[in-house]
């Protein structure tokens, strides 16, 4: 029992390690909006299961986690990137503030996106109603934006629209947004 303790213990220590590492002593702004988004992060990581029908689907799980997400999208997000917070240990790419209405659009276009997939939860996934047992299929990722990507030329769709979709489609403009954000403004990790 000891043994175990002790194992448990070091583990749970090391997994602080890990997380201070990742964020390599970050103060300040910088671990505010890295903190923000290892939150967002960690709830798209468990919400994705369910999405993929891998997990048994749980739309108040789903509607909590969409809230978390528009918590800290949008303004919340904007407000954390402040002219010269960029550099060591920043992921932020200078072309944040070359390019600050393109970073402010996806940051408002997450929040949109994160409000549709609170209301779209009770939508199930696939088409199918959110009620009971593991639901498969949907259309994780299949035409979004009817094929245009994201800030493509598209018309932004509103929350209330999305909100009408199967929460796995909702759920797939989500997680485009935060890979096309990354993809144009955050650095590669070293």
């Amino acid at each position: 029992m000891k043994i175990k303790a002790t194992i448990a213990g070091a583990a749970g220590v090391s997994l602080i390690a890990i997380a201070a590492f990742a964020h390599g002593g970050a103060t300040g702004i910088v671990k505010e909006r890295m903190d923000g988004m290892s939150a967002m992060a960690k709830v798209m990581k468990a919400l994705a299961p369910m999405m993929q029908g891998t997990a048994t689907y749980d739309a108040a799980a789903v509607k909590d986690g969409a809230r978390q997400i528009a918590a800290h999208a949008g303004e919340a997000m904007t407000s954390k990137f402040p002219e010269g917070s960029d550099g060591m240990p920043s992921e932020a790419k200078p072309e944040i503030w070359q390019d600050w209405e393109s970073f402010t659009g996806f940051a408002q276009q997450l929040e949109i996106f994160a409000e549709g997939l609170e209301s779209a939860a009770d939508n199930g996934v696939g088409g199918m109603p959110a009620q009971g047992g593991m639901m498969g299929g949907g259309a994780m990722g299949a035409g979004m934006m009817g094929g245009q990507g994201m800030m493509g030329g598209a018309p932004m769709m509103s929350a209330e629209h999305i909100g009408q979709m199967p929460a796995d489609m909702a759920f797939a403009m989500v997680s485009q947004a935060c890979t096309a954000c990354h993809t144009r403004f955050r650095a590669e990790e070293k």
